[in-house]
Order: structure tokens, then sequence, then C-alpha cells
């Protein structure tokens, strides 16, 4: 499609087609958006339930960021290879396919039986994630009048932040759903969340067969590019196309790093924090631990009896208060359920024996004899009824716990996004005017101060309204101006491949920033009461050198798009 010649106003160059061009690609993208925001809202609480442990147990953390950092190489894979399809055989055919992929596993993700095949959909999902992004930028900036084209491609970024929004506020009214009505009792909310993920395909079949290709590629490719098309080994031949994706990668490295490896996370830090502050106010009233080891006792000196009651609530350890490292009467039953049939005649002095051992360094003795006082405290009845009705009453309140900590979770989701709609459209404006360096540096330099601010602090309802707007608006704003920086730094020949290279070779570096955030809290900073935070506030240095790299970049403000 021609451009008009520029008006006062961006917008009043764009025809209807150019509009629906923004459309499409937005929805694209941010629809890709929602069924990440959905990964990470209920990362934790899937694997937990695959894997059969507490959500607070560090292991489920562990895993949460392997499956994030695999999640980010599949992304790296599908955009290498979906970008090189997008210079070849065109931008709007491949973005196309990569919304049948990423959607298709979405909703697998959903239908997984156990923690390994959820890794692979989340791979498979990955792969269509990276291949959207470079498709989608790459058309919406081909096709765009070269006055509308940063502002498009900025409100694309916006629009995403919009439809994270949206993954947010429905996770938010599941967990309220769960924490109030019995609606979710026999089939878990992440479920039917990731589910509805398959509904993106429907955008494909919809547009497939009038989203056109742009105007510069066919002229590229009609006049002999083919050939040189999506070449990856051509891209790095030119001084000036291997310099710029050598700084576009190491740019997109540390944003990556910085959202996936750090901002997502903050979600689990609320998830700690507030279900730690439930637990504590739990034991403030002092009722719980009775009612908690009179339970514990009835079971451990009939188990045979009683366990299959209490395996029928689906009682866990994380049901006792909780889930976590001081979570005695959890310890105790986790240890009940591992001796199996065998905990006949193993009663509960036994099992106090057994869980002071070395390797449990933390229940320490004189915490036994606290437990010990309690345990004589509580009654010594033996019924099926009395023991069932104990075994419901804390199921209901961890179901009610749970539903808290989830709906918190969510609306800390919902707060992060909603921050990064006003963050993605500010670095446009400070882009546009003072120029791309200073745009990520100012918004790498936030980033930073931000997340150490709100991983060592953010502890209460209160703060998490305040901080986590702010965090969204500085942390996600950074991906806005990659997908107005990237595009202006290639040629038309070799833009989908170089966008693709820059922001997805990145992910291999930066899949180390998940898994490096389970590293350190499972094994560095295992010792402190929550780990996430040290490890949280850690990994910040990522932005300092993001602002190093900002600086070995070409600027581009003003610039038409490179054709050679």
């Amino acid at each position: 499609m021609e451009n008009k010649t520029p008006s006062t106003a961006w917008y009043k160059d764009m025809s209807r087609y150019h509009w629906f061009v923004f459309v499409v690609c937005s929805l694209g993208w941010g629809l890709d958006c929602f069924d990440q925001q959905i990964f990470n809202v209920k990362r934790n609480e899937s694997l937990s339930s695959l894997m059969h442990k507490d959500s607070t147990d560090p292991m489920v953390t562990e895993f949460g960021g392997y499956a994030t950092s695999l999640m980010l190489v599949g992304w790296a894979v599908g955009g290498i290879l979906f970008g090189v399809m997008g210079d070849k055989f065109g931008r709007a055919r491949t973005m196309i396919i990569t919304i049948f992929v990423y959607a298709t596993f979405t909703g697998l993700s959903g239908l997984a039986a156990s923690w390994w095949d959820f890794f692979i959909y989340r791979f498979c999902c990955g792969m269509g994630v990276g291949g959207q992004f470079a498709a989608g930028v790459t058309l919406l900036s081909e096709t765009m009048p070269d006055k509308a084209r940063p502002k498009t491609l900025g409100l694309l970024q916006v629009v995403a932040a919009a439809c994270n929004l949206t993954a947010a506020s429905l996770a938010m009214l599941f967990g309220i759903l769960e924490q109030k009505t019995h609606l979710f009792a026999s089939y878990p909310t992440w479920r039917v969340l990731f589910m509805i993920g398959f509904i993106p395909a429907l955008l494909a079949f919809i547009v497939m067969r009038k989203l056109e290709e742009p105007q510069a590629w066919k002229n590229a490719i009609s006049s002999g590019g083919v050939k040189k098309a999506g070449s990856i080994p051509d891209l790095f031949r030119n001084t000036r196309w291997r310099y710029n994706v050598i700084v576009g990668m190491l740019l997109a490295s540390c944003g990556v790093i910085g959202l996936w490896g750090i901002g997502f996370f903050s979600v689990d830090l609320t998830r700690t924090a507030f279900r730690n502050t439930k637990n504590q106010e739990a034991r403030e009233r002092g009722d719980v631990e009775k009612l908690d080891f009179e339970f514990i006792r009835m079971l451990a000196n009939n188990p045979k009896e009683f366990l299959p009651i209490a395996q029928e609530k689906k009682l866990t350890p994380q049901s006792f208060i909780g889930g976590d490292r001081s979570n005695i009467p959890g310890q105790i039953y986790r240890t009940i359920v591992d001796y199996g049939d065998s905990t006949v005649e193993f009663n509960v002095d036994r099992i106090l024996d057994h869980l002071t051992v070395p390797r449990e360094g933390e229940l320490r003795e004189v915490q036994r004899k606290g437990w010990r006082e309690i345990l004589d405290q509580s009654p010594q009845r033996t019924d099926k009824a009395a023991f069932d009705q104990l075994a419901t009453d804390i199921a209901v309140r961890a179901k009610s716990i749970t539903g808290y900590v989830n709906t918190w979770a969510a609306i800390t989701s919902l707060l992060f996004n909603l921050g990064a709609i006003f963050g993605t459209w500010g670095i446009t404006l400070v882009a546009e005017r003072w120029g791309r360096r200073i745009a990520f540096t100012t918004f790498f330099a936030a980033s930073f101060f931000m997340t150490i601010i709100v991983f060592l602090t953010m502890d209460t309802p209160l703060k998490v309204l305040i901080m986590q707007p702010i965090l969204g608006f500085c942390v996600l704003s950074i991906f806005g101006g990659y997908a107005i920086y990237f595009p202006e730094l290639f040629p038309t020949r070799l833009r989908s491949t170089a966008v693709s290279f820059c922001y997805n070779i990145g992910r291999f570096v930066a899949a180390t920033g998940p898994a490096g955030l389970g590293i350190l809290t499972n094994y560095v900073y295992h010792d402190a009461p929550e780990p996430i935070r040290y490890a949280g506030a850690t990994m910040a240095v990522t932005f300092i050198l993001g602002i190093i790299v900002t600086w070995f970049g070409p600027e581009t403000k003003g610039q038409p798009l490179p054709e050679e």
C-alpha cells in the first residue's frame, strides 16, 4: 500500500487498511501476551499440582524457573525459524502460522498430565511466541506510513499490556470464585485459564484471507532479492548489520532477563509474602495449632484408619496454614503420608524424633518442646466423625487461604500490566522526543531501582497497590522501545530475520535468568525466611548491563527505515 503525503497528525496518514493491519498485528501479539500472562500467574500453581508439592516448596519455584527458561529457549528457536520464514515466504503468512502454534500449545498446557509434558507444551508455545513478535512487528513497520510507524509500534505494545491486564483480571476473578464458592472444587482454575488460550487461533481463521504482504517486501522479492532474503550468513557479512545485530541481541537479553527472570516473579513474591502474613495471623489467634495438632495426633496414632479420610479431603502440607518451612503440622503430615501403611505404629513421638534429625536443621529441639506442649493439650478423640470434621475444617481453611493468595497474585499481575500500559506509551514519547538511547537509559535505570525496592520491601496489600504499577511501568516499557528500535536497524530483505535474531538469540542468554532466580532461591538464599526477595534483588544488576549496551547502539531517531 502506498503512503499518503504526511499531514500534521500522524494518524491522518493512515487508511482503513492501515488500521486493519494495526488491529490484526496488535491482537496477534496481544493475545500472545495474554497467554504468557496466564502462564506467569498460574506457573507455580500448575507445577504445584502436577508435582504434588506445596506451592511454597522451593523446588516448585526452581521448576517454575526451569519451565520459564525452557519456554524462552523455544521462543528463541521459533523466533529464528519463523523469522527466516517471514523474509522468505512473507510476513502475513508467517504471522498466521505462529498464532496457530502458540494458541494450540497454550491450550494443551491446560491438559497436561505431568510436569514434563507441561514443559514440552511450554517449549512449543514459546516457538510460536518468538515467531509472532518478529512477523507482526515487521509487517506493521513496513505497512505503516513513515510518520505513523513509531506511534503504531508503540501502541502495539500498549495493546499487549492491555491484553495482559485482561488475563490478570480473569485470574483475579477466578481467584475470588475459588475463595468464595465451590465452583472449582474438582477442576483447578489453572487448567481452565490455560485452555482459554485456544481462542486466539480463531483470529488467524478470520484474517488469513484479508491480510496482504507489505509492498516493500513484494518489491524486494520481485527484484530478485528472494535468494538473499532471510539469509543469516548475509546478515553477518555486512559490517553494519553485524554490529547492529550484536547490539540488538545484547539489548534484548537484558530486557528479557529483567522481565522473565525478575519482573514476572513479583507475582510469586506476593504469593509467598501474603501466605506468610495469613499464616502469622492464624498462629497469633492460638486456636489454629490446637486444631491442627488434634488432627495430627489422631492421624499419627491410627494412620491406617484415618489416612484415607485425609487423602479423600485432598489435604497436603500446604493445608496446614501454608506449607512453609516452619509449618510443623505440615511436616508431620508429610512424614506420615511418606511412610504410608508402615506408620501404623509410628506415633507422634517417633515422628517428632524423625523431624529433628540434622537434615531438617530448622526444626530445633527448643521448638520441639513447644509442639509437644500443644500436642499434650489437644483432645484425645479417636472417632471417625470427629476426624472427618477436623479434616473438612482444615481443607476449607486451606482453600480460603489459597483463594486469598491467588486473588492477590492476580491483582499483583493486573497492577503490573496496568502500569505497563502507561510505560510502553511513555517510552514511545521519550524515544520520539529525546532519542532511543535516552529512552532506554531512563527506563533501564528506573527498572533497576524499582526492582530492588519491590523485592526487598513489598509485603502488604498497600505496598502492592503502590509499587506494582510503578514496577510494570518501568520493566515492561522497555519492550515498547524494542518494537520501535529493532526494525530501524536493518534493511527490508533481512528485517524479519534480524529482528528475530536480536529478540530471540538474546533469549538463549535470557533463558538463564529464570533458572538463575530459581537456583538463587533454592540454593544460595535458601536459609532466608523468604529467599525469593534476595534472589530478585540480586538479579536486578541485569538492568545496569542494559544501560551500558544502550550506548553502543546507533541513534535512529528521525531516520527512515534502511534499505542498504
